[in-house]
C-alpha cells in the first residue's frame, strides 16, 4: 500500500516534518506501506504559478498524481493566525477535485502553543470533510511543550492504527473490483434482507 505524506512545514529542520515522519513510522508499524513524502515548501512557487496559468509544472504534477494514487494520506500543517497555512490550503485547492474522495486523510498539526490545538476540528477536519475524504477519528496536534513530554506518542499511536486499519479496508475493496468498488448483485442484497424462507 502507498502512503502518502503531505508536509506543509517552511523551516529546517521542521517540527511538522518531525511529527509528518514519527505518523508515516507509526503507520508503518501497524501495516507496511511504502511512504513518499510531499513537501510543499518545495512547490510553492510551482502552487502560485498554476492559480495564474491554470498547467501544474512538472514537480507540482507529479505531487498531485502521487495524492491521488495513494491509499492513505497523513497531512500535517504549522499553525499560523489560529488555522493551517495558506501554502497548506493552496495546495489542496489545486488538486483535482475528485483527488480525495474516499480516501483515508489523517490530519495534524503543529503550533508553539496548545492554545491551538483545535485548529484541528474548527478548519483540517472541515476542509477534509468538503473534499470527501474519509478523516480518522484521532488528529494529532503537537504543541512546543510537547515534544518529549508523555501523551504524544500515544496520540501518534492511536491515530496511525485508525489510519492503518481504513488503508488495509480500502485496498482490499479496491481488490474485489477493477474499478475500486464492491459491488454486490442486487439479488444477493434482495436476499439478505428477506426474512429467512420468504
Amino acid at each position: 500500500m502507498k502512503l502518502v505524506v503531505v508536509s506543509a512545514g517552511l523551516s529546517v529542520p521542521s517540527s511538522t516534518r518531525l511529527l509528518a515522519d514519527r505518523l508515516a513510522a507509526a503507520v508503518d508499524r501497524h501495516t507496511p506501506v511504502a511512504v513518499q513524502v510531499v513537501e510543499l515548501r518545495d512547490l510553492a512557487v510551482e502552487i502560485a504559478h498554476t492559480f495564474t496559468n491554470g498547467f501544474p509544472g512538472k514537480a507540482l504534477a507529479a505531487a498531485q498524481d502521487a495524492v491521488a494514487g495513494a491509499d492513505g494520506l497523513i497531512v500535517v500543517t504549522p499553525v499560523f493566525s489560529a488555522s493551517y497555512s495558506g501554502l497548506f490550503k493552496s495546495f489542496f485547492d489545486v488538486l483535482d477535485r475528485e483527488a480525495l474522495a474516499g480516501k483515508p486523510v489523517l490530519i495534524a498539526a503543529t503550533g508553539g502553543t496548545a492554545r491551538h490545538s483545535l485548529v484541528l476540528e474548527h478548519a483540517l477536519r472541515p476542509l477534509f470533510a468538503h473534499l470527501r475524504a474519509v478523516v480518522v477519528p484521532t488528529g494529532v496536534y503537537a504543541a512546543s511543550e510537547d515534544w518529549g513530554a508523555e501523551g504524544l506518542p500515544e496520540r501518534i499511536e492511536r491515530a496511525a492504527g485508525e489510519l492503518a486499519r481504513l488503508m488495509t479496508g480500502v485496498s482490499a475493496a479496491k481488490a474485489d473490483t477493477p474499478d475500486g468498488f464492491q459491488v454486490v448483485p442486487f439479488e444477493h442484497r434482495l436476499a439478505e434482507l428477506s426474512p429467512s424462507g420468504a
